[in-house]
């Protein structure tokens, strides 16, 4: 735990109420992302997936580092704008309604990602009303092989995209339709991938797949999104996408695309936020039931939801605070593999399971790193009425 990171902890420690909070290093956060988009080659664009952290601080802190933001609603389109009114802005999204359609238009979005052959419809509609040119990109649900990954976002029945067999259907749309204009293609087909290898191949397999469209379809492909899907290891934080190996291998990909293709877009969340982002928990009890010992902390997945989401043990990391204001003994375990349950009336409110301790009391707390995408974000805020933790962002970036 940086030093920074430690005083806050400390200074809230003993405090009227437990220690509670999400806390992120902008420092942190800005080296590594100026370091991803500095490795892209020409013709690359990293885009900010808004739905990992949507914190106006964040978004203060990447816009002036990233090509632009990547929204799925009009909610997020609507905290794009207050960051800037200039900011290029992408929209994707499985089920965008005739209203968010309009406000993408009326609020200038760069381009917007069209998932049916409906949607290439309702979006004619608003543009042709408006008088504007909508500048599209069809996403198409491919039928694979992808690489292995946490979630599959294509390859397989999900609610995303164009189903390959019905793209000369969308296609014929997207160039008959009045009010817009077809750029390329939208395909985002895995989240969470952990190889540079594999999304280097599984790059060049949607350039070989979208160079059988442009043969098939005849038209020239301007605009490749390439989606995000690059991961974090939360089993093995010693063991990340290896980025470096990815750009390194990016270029000879990229010089093989036509060059009537001017643009490669990525649109990263959860690899650009994750890593700056701790949730701080302090321990409210330690007790033992049916063989498992369990520490109940100050939180849970009603502010963190990712670990339950995806199953996962989350890595954390405890701080011990010596002080013990109460005359009640101070439950303690040592050597011990812990499951981290939250306040929540739940047994599904866990945040680690079965994780390896060499000492942990009551009164202690608790830092989860890797806290900064898909946590406060995805959570059931409100479920008890439990205080919403304290959210602290810290660093010269700040």
């Amino acid at each position: 735990m940086d030093e920074k990171l430690s005083k806050l902890v400390q200074d809230r420690v003993g405090g009227a109420q437990p220690v509670c909070l999400f806390a992120y290093d902008l420092d942190r956060l800005t080296e590594h992302v100026r370091t991803v988009v500095a490795s892209l080659p020409p013709r690359c664009r990293m885009f900010y997936a808004m739905k990992a952290n949507s914190g106006e601080r964040l978004l203060r802190a990447l816009a002036p580092l990233v090509a632009g933001f990547e929204v799925a609603s009009g909610g997020e389109l609507a905290k794009a704008r207050a960051v800037g009114g200039q900011i290029p802005v992408i929209f994707g999204g499985p089920a965008k309604t005739p209203a968010e359609i309009e406000q993408a238009l009326r609020q200038d979005v760069t381009r917007l990602h069209a998932e049916s052959v409906l949607e290439l419809h309702r979006i004619s509609e608003v543009a042709t009303r408006l008088g504007r040119i909508a500048e599209v990109l069809l996403r198409v649900n491919l039928a694979g092989p992808f690489p292995t990954a946490t979630l599959a976002m294509a390859g397989r029945p999900t609610q995303f995209g164009i189903a390959e067999e019905l793209l000369p259907e969308a296609v014929d749309t997207a160039r008959r339709l009045p009010g817009i204009r077809l750029a390329g293609f939208h395909l985002h087909s895995l989240s969470n991938n952990l190889s540079a290898p594999a999304h280097l191949e599984l790059l060049d397999f949607y350039r070989r797949t979208v160079r059988q469209w442009e043969r098939e379809f005849r038209l020239e492909v301007e605009v490749l999104n390439a989606g995000g899907g690059i991961g974090v290891n939360y089993a093995d934080l010693d063991e990340q996408f290896d980025w470096a190996h990815f750009a390194r291998g990016l270029p000879a990909v990229v010089d093989a695309f036509p060059e009537h293709c001017r643009e490669i877009d990525f649109e990263c969340g959860r690899y650009l936020v994750a890593d700056c982002g701790r949730y701080v928990v302090e321990v409210l009890d330690i007790k033992r039931n049916h063989g498992v010992d369990f520490v109940l902390v100050r939180g849970g997945t009603h502010h963190f939801r990712l670990p339950v989401s995806w199953q996962h043990s989350h890595p954390f990391t405890v701080v011990p605070v010596e002080d013990w204001p109460s005359s009640a003994p101070r439950p303690e375990l040592r050597d011990a593999a812990v499951t981290v349950v939250g306040e929540l009336c739940t047994p599904k409110d866990v945040l680690a399971r079965e994780a390896p301790v060499s000492r942990v009391r009551a009164g202690d707390v608790l830092v989860f790193s890797h806290a900064g995408a898909y946590g406060w974000e995805i959570s059931h805020h409100d479920f008890l009425s439990h205080p919403h933790p304290e959210h602290v962002y810290y660093g010269d970036s700040a």
